[in-house]
């Protein structure tokens, strides 16, 4: 939460003058802050997106009705409204939490240039002109990594490192976001046990949980010996308790609906930006129009391990890998580590849907959410299978 502070406050030492305390003061005193959610808190990338907000509050200590809350807002038009009645009862900053709301949060932002808006997971910001308008996002993509070595230790433990069991993976959508996410994910596995190879099965929803345990138990009934998800109910996790396979979730602890099969799960931390953004309002100051920070800024995390299921030496092996992330010496999207057709892909910049950027960096890895804040690794590479398409 520091982070997030001093990302738009001053770095100097000095204590401010009373005036200045004084100012800041009545400044965050009278600021307002809404928030639309595409879920509830029964669904976990929300309630994550819930825990942030909290966290917020109390680090700039805001009471209660100087934060409002939009629930279970879709990705359609209710998403403008939902918008605009923020902006009218006096919300001076604004975030919105799902890929579909930003056209709507867009179509807002240029009718209220007063109030700031924050879009997660989106990437039109930097190219919509208006100088209220900001994306944001984190580097989950690493807490994915840990997440799949985890999963690769369980299956060393079970079958041996050189097994060449399938796991599965019930996404949402085949976006970048996803694939991204379920890549991370396959090399962390592959990272401990490297002839796994994944299936994936999209469900075309965010949040659906009886087809996200029905999605699982269809990987299941095909062979795979493990599930992953980006996908945001206790679904798969239930229908991986009820089989016997073991479970990766996201956003949350699975462990209450899993409790001898759920292993961990890949996590956010918004508090860090969402107190940043705030804080930025309240000083005055200008916000990124994107932003992105992972581990080592406190932004991404997993749960904490299932000690009756995960594999011995796991949590050593864990830290092992954060340390690793954390210094630059492991690279996710590493190029030696994956290939596409057979092929290294060496440059993106001549690659459809690349639009032209140079995503390769020259020390041979992919810059996912280093160019902008949402994901860009759109590769289905070697080893994974999607069994479906849906967008």
């Amino acid at each position: 939460m520091v982070l997030g502070v001093a990302g738009c406050g001053s770095t100097a030492t000095k204590e401010p003058a009373k005036e200045e305390t004084k100012a800041a003061t009545d400044a965050a005193s009278k600021i307002k802050v809404g928030f639309i959610f595409v879920g509830d808190e029964n669904e976990g990338y929300t309630y994550a997106h819930k825990l942030g907000a909290q966290d917020m509050q109390a680090a700039l200590g805001l009471s209660d009705d100087q934060v409002i809350y939009k629930w279970n807002i879709p990705e359609n038009e209710e998403c403008y409204d939902a918008a605009v009645d923020l902006a009218e009862q006096g919300c001076n900053i604004i975030f919105a939490n799902s890929f579909g709301h930003e056209d709507y949060i867009i179509q807002a932002a240029k009718e209220y240039p007063d109030v700031q808006f924050c879009h997660a997971t989106g990437y039109k910001a930097a190219t919509s002109g208006l100088a209220n308008m900001h994306n944001f996002f984190t580097s989950v993509y690493e807490s994915r990594y840990v997440s799949g070595v985890v999963a690769g230790m369980k299956l060393a433990e079970l079958y041996g490192a050189d097994t060449d069991s399938k796991i599965g993976y019930v996404g949402a959508y085949s976006y970048a976001e996803v694939k991204s996410g379920f890549t991370s994910f396959f090399l962390g596995v592959r990272s401990i046990c490297p002839n796994v190879t994944m299936e994936v099965k999209y469900t075309g929803s965010w949040a659906d949980q009886a087809l996200e345990k029905e999605t699982a138990e269809a990987l299941i009934a095909d062979g795979c010996v493990l599930i992953g998800q980006h996908a945001d109910t206790t679904g798969a996790a239930a229908a991986c308790e009820a089989a016997g396979v073991y479970d990766i979730g996201y956003n949350v602890s699975m462990i209450d609906a899993a409790p001898n099969y759920a292993l961990t799960s890949a996590s956010i931390k918004w508090a860090p930006y969402m107190t940043y953004a705030v804080q930025c309002v309240i000083d005055g100051k200008p916000i990124d129009t994107d932003w992105c920070q992972g581990y080592a800024d406190g932004a991404v995390w997993i749960t904490d391990l299932n000690e009756k299921a995960v594999a011995p030496g796991t949590k050593e092996k864990v830290d092992e890998t954060w340390a690793a992330i954390k210094d630059g010496s492991l690279k996710v999207f590493d190029t030696s580590k994956w290939t596409v057709g057979g092929e290294k892909i060496t440059s993106t910049a001549k690659l459809e849907g690349f639009n032209g950027v140079e995503y390769i960096s020259p020390d041979g890895y992919f810059m996912e959410s280093e160019l902008a804040s949402a994901p860009s690794f759109s590769f289905t590479i070697d080893g994974i299978t999607e069994l479906n398409t849906v967008y």
